[in-house]
């Protein structure tokens, strides 16, 4: 339950994120070019250099030029430098170009994943290099959700990370959250107005959060602090959250709601569709956006996680009746106009 950008968690090393958008591989040479050719700038530490081709979004996220530093000096220590390059893709999705490279690396045995998303001007909208890792394993691959969910909000928001693989979702490398979904609400390609430097700025903050079916308030919080841009939590992950018992061992996590804005305690029974908050920056988040997720206990420490399939929406436009939200469509309720 980390955020959408930098942070380091059980190996993983993550170098912002606006947001990731990715599909079936396919050749495009200058977007192979680029993408080496910025990977070379990481590796040589040209921060300056990578620095000047990063979107506003991209800066604001890091703040700085010393945040490259810090994931190169960090990926040094831990993997060393890169000895031989096994893959290299490029794809195309939501208007953003996709550079993935696989490599080995003299200190591991397991490859490092390096990539970037880029506008049309080779722009740089998105960065990470982490250790490639396998998804969790699970025992509920083929588990059918039993209560009827419907999506969490009303309107069109963007799946940040949803699927079943690690490049669609890293939420997939843990179990309690083996198959979580990060949603935020994107306009004319960007998450926020301006420069996104306070929280108003965000298009998903304070927007409405709704329960997604029937259930039994079992965990509440609402008196943390909503984060700052630029700063995240990871003491409290979850931030402001609600739990709801669903019945049938299904406990459904709705995380990082805005301070103050939860409007049930444990012991409530709320219906589906009911408001439940609305859309903070609380927790260990880098910027607003909300995360949903099922497990089979109502400890996020201690469960493993269930497929949430939901009922009757649309994604990219097409009628869904069930199914699982993934990484870069836009979504809504059915019913929606």
């Amino acid at each position: 339950m980390t955020g959408l950008r930098a942070a380091t968690r059980r190996g993983v090393l993550a170098a912002a994120s606006a947001i990731w958008l990715t599909t079936a591989a396919y050749a495009d040479d200058a977007t192979l070019e680029a993408g080496r050719g910025y990977t070379e700038q990481f590796q040589k530490g040209s921060f300056d250099e990578l620095w000047e081709r990063m979107s506003d979004e991209m800066k604001t996220a890091l703040q700085s030029p010393q945040s490259l530093a810090d994931v190169h000096e960090t990926l040094a220590a831990q993997v060393g430098e890169e000895t031989s390059v096994l893959s290299e893709t490029s794809d195309e999705q939501g208007g953003l170009r996709i550079y993935l490279r696989t490599a080995q690396h003299e200190n591991t045995e397991t490859p490092v994943i390096t990539q970037f998303a880029l506008d049309e001007e080779d722009r740089i909208y998105g960065f990470f290099v982490r250790p490639a890792q396998d998804a969790a394993e699970s025992r509920f691959l083929d588990y059918e959700t039993k209560a009827d969910l419907r999506l969490p909000f009303e309107g069109r928001w963007t799946v940040v990370w949803g699927g079943r693989t690690p490049n669609l979702n890293y939420h997939a490398v843990v179990s309690e959250q083996r198959f979580a979904s990060d949603f935020l609400i994107q306009l004319d390609g960007s998450t926020h107005k301006g420069e996104g430097l306070v929280l108003e700025d965000y298009h998903c903050w304070d927007r409405p959060i709704l329960a997604p079916a029937r259930g039994a308030v079992v965990a509440a919080e609402n008196a943390l602090p909503d984060q700052p841009i630029g700063e995240m939590d990871p003491e409290k992950p979850a931030g402001n959250h609600v739990v709801l018992d669903l019945g049938n061992d299904e406990y459904l996590f709705l995380a990082h709601l805005k301070q103050g804005s939860v409007e049930v305690k444990v012991g409530d029974t709320v219906e589906s569709g009911q408001q439940i908050g609305t859309c903070g920056n609380s927790g260990n988040t880098s910027e607003p956006h909300l995360h949903v997720h099922m497990q089979n206990t109502p400890d996020l420490t201690k469960g493993e996680g269930l497929p949430a399939f939901f009922n009757r929406y649309v994604a990219d436009g097409e009628a869904v009746e069930r199914g699982e939200p993934q990484q870069g469509q836009v979504i809504e309720p059915a019913d929606d106009d």
